[in-house]
């Protein structure tokens, strides 16, 4: 008598229906702390946060003598400067920077002589000094949510005082075989044996995926024993496969068995090889029944199973390769099915040619020579001998990779924008390089990023960027993308010790003042500042000492490397500093034509759009919003 299924389903349909039915039941990801040093591999659950700089002191960097920068000034070829060996400390590489010294000076430019030393050379400040902050600020988002965490992420972990790292608990999957014919591995079978490697099988793609395998001992065709089987494995694990015994047999136990320990959604799928598959779930957990054929099973596996690994897990799904190929055969298919065809491929004469492999469903070694598979629709008959078809490649496999490069002016609210992306889509990252606004403009102009943060200020009309972009866009081409106000002032350590009030204050003696690299939308406002007020900048001490970040500046000030820098209010606030505001400055993105109708960056703009971007905002602080994410002006 034939076979007989309770269901045939198509694939599409049951793949979405059973996941959907597992999550309504509960099945969520799962977190744990590791620690550190057994991350690599592992997928975080949320950002990662420096606990403390890189450096977390100001180190010396070469070696030589520590000293005031000032007390070597005018120093000549022709007129050196001598010192006492009151006036500097003698120093290696990796030193402590000694208290009220500010510069080091390199023993190859040392001259000993009777007495002291004498230099020909005048020091800068900060010179051969690795600033705190100078690798990683303490409080700074080093990995956002779900990322793979790398070799050098576990470094930058470890230097930034990170030891234990909540990331996603990995899956565990059960594996029961059964069978009274299924031996274990061996060289000398008896006939009649059936050798067990379907759970290997399993194992190493599950484990390609992201999940732990346990298998278990062989069950034997009894349904009491499998279904005592199937209880233990739900206690220990998160997915269970049952191997064999799928089918409609006199000793095909799996059906009923899933049934009386849990729910079987479906017990038959329109698909070949596979039909005979079984989705079953005990609450939360998949209880999944696979047939005993090994292509049968690895195609199960492959699509019903991975993308709720996946899920589990917190991984991308693998993005399917199709190319355009040539039939050498011809394929028959039944209408019933759809059917998954192995076939080898090679170019003749820049043809792609697919030549079918054996399609018995037991015959593993076909999975192993197949470099692609034909999906031949339910419904399809097949096709002809010299047909075009479309084949998924298997080999090689390359995963389409999204990247969004944003540049400019730096603000931690693209940290967050950043990590907003990978919660939501998960497929979407992006690559930050902190410019400055000019800088920004300009790799836009060459083609070289998607989006960048600017804040120009016009002297002329008090408007920030419009004038900027016109200027270097004349033909066009580009949108100013609305983002955020936000509040720029003086930061100075917590109470104020040195008393500063204002831009005025920074000419005053003893003030150590860290400044915003060139052409950053910072170092344009206090430039304009400076000369509103008539500042002499030369005057003040630490002008041209630069840094690339404002909470690289509020590290230097709240580790009393520097008293005070122009920068924004959510820097202050990360690093509990004083804040004296100045203005409310414009913030906006740039966003070229040739990136606009991109994924990353739509999804970008939809970031903007979100509840999710107001709520980090908040949380930063000094921002306000009206309509981000809008197009502010077209060029």
């Amino acid at each position: 008598m034939a076979f007989q299924y309770l269901t045939n389903i198509p694939l599409t349909k049951a793949k979405k229906e059973y996941l959907e039915l597992l999550k309504a039941k509960g099945m969520t990801p799962r977190t744990e702390k590791i620690k550190v040093f057994d991350a690599v591999g592992r997928i975080t659950a949320g950002p990662v946060y420096a606990n403390i700089s890189a450096p977390h002191y100001n180190a010396c960097a070469m070696d030589g003598i520590a000293l005031n920068a000032k007390l070597t000034f005018g120093a000549t070829e022709t007129t050196p400067v001598f010192l006492t060996p009151e006036q500097y400390v003698p120093v290696d590489t990796g030193d402590p920077l000694p208290r009220g010294c500010d510069a080091v000076v390199m023993i190859e430019d040392v001259v000993a002589t009777e007495g002291g030393i004498r230099l020909y050379q005048a020091a800068t400040p900060w010179q051969h000094i690795r600033q705190i902050g100078e690798d990683i600020c303490a409080g700074e988002m080093l990995l956002p949510s779900y990322s793979e965490i790398t070799p050098s992420s576990v470094g930058a972990m470890i230097a930034a005082g990170v030891l234990e790292v909540e990331v996603i608990k990995k899956p565990v999957v059960g594996i029961i075989p059964t069978g009274d014919e299924i031996i274990q591995p061996t060289t000398n079978p008896k006939e009649g044996d059936i050798i067990e490697f379907n759970s290997s099988i399993f194992s190493s793609m599950l484990k390609g995926w992201g999940a732990e395998t346990i298998t278990f001992p062989i069950v034997e065709d009894n349904l009491e024993r499998i279904k005592t089987a199937i209880s233990d494995a739900l206690d220990k694990c998160d997915v269970v496969i049952l191997n064999a015994g799928s089918s409609a047999g006199r000793e095909d136990f799996s059906a009923q068995a899933i049934s009386e320990v849990g729910e079987v959604l479906y017990h038959g799928l329109a698909i070949k090889p596979g039909k005979p598959a079984i989705l079953g779930y005990s609450g939360a957990k998949a209880i999944l029944g696979v047939p005993g054929y090994p292509v049968s099973g690895i195609i199960v596996i492959e699509e019903i199973l991975r993308p709720i690994i996946e899920y589990l897990a917190n991984r991308p799904a693998e993005e399917k390769k199709y190319e355009e190929a040539v039939l050498s055969k011809a394929i028959v298919s039944s209408l019933k099915y759809q059917e998954f065809v192995r076939v080898r491929l090679g170019y003749v004469q820049d043809r792609l040619i697919a030549s079918p492999l054996n399609r018995g469903s037991g015959v593993v070694s076909s999975f192993m020579k197949a470099d692609g598979i034909v999906e031949v629709p339910q419904g399809v008959e097949g096709y002809e001998s010299g047909a075009t078809v479309k084949v998924r490649l298997l080999r090689p496999t390359q995963e389409l990779k999204r990247n969004l490069v944003a540049t400019g002016s730096h603000d931690p609210l693209l940290d967050e924008i950043s990590d907003l992306m990978r919660r939501t889509w998960g497929d979407i990252s992006m690559s930050s390089s902190h410019v400055g606004s000019m800088g920004g403009i300009m790799a836009i102009r060459r083609g070289e990023a998607h989006v960048a943060g600017t804040h120009l200020l016009d002297e002329k009309t008090g408007q920030y960027n419009t004038s900027f972009i016109k200027k270097y866009f004349p033909s066009g081409g580009v949108r100013l993308i609305e983002c955020v106000k936000r509040i720029q002032g003086l930061m100075v350590q917590r109470g104020n010790p040195k008393n500063i009030r204002g831009i005025g204050d920074l000419t005053k003696e003893g003030i150590r003042y860290v400044n915003r690299q060139k052409g950053s939308g910072t170092r344009v406002l206090c430039d304009y500042l400076c000369r509103q007020e008539e500042i002499d900048t030369g005057k003040i001490y630490g002008y041209n000492r630069e840094e690339f970040t404002h909470t690289a500046v509020a590290a230097l000030i709240a580790s009393d490397s520097a008293d005070v820098g122009l920068g924004i209010y959510s820097a202050a606030k990360l690093y509990n500093l004083d804040f004296i505001p100045i203005c409310e400055e414009q913030y906006d993105l740039l966003i070229p034509d040739y990136a606009w109708n991109t994924t990353m960056v739509q999804r970008l703009i939809q970031i903007l759009k979100s509840d999710g971007f107001r709520q980090r905002l908040e949380a930063l602080g000094g921002y306000s919003l009206d309509k981000p994410g809008t197009v502010r002006e077209r060029f």
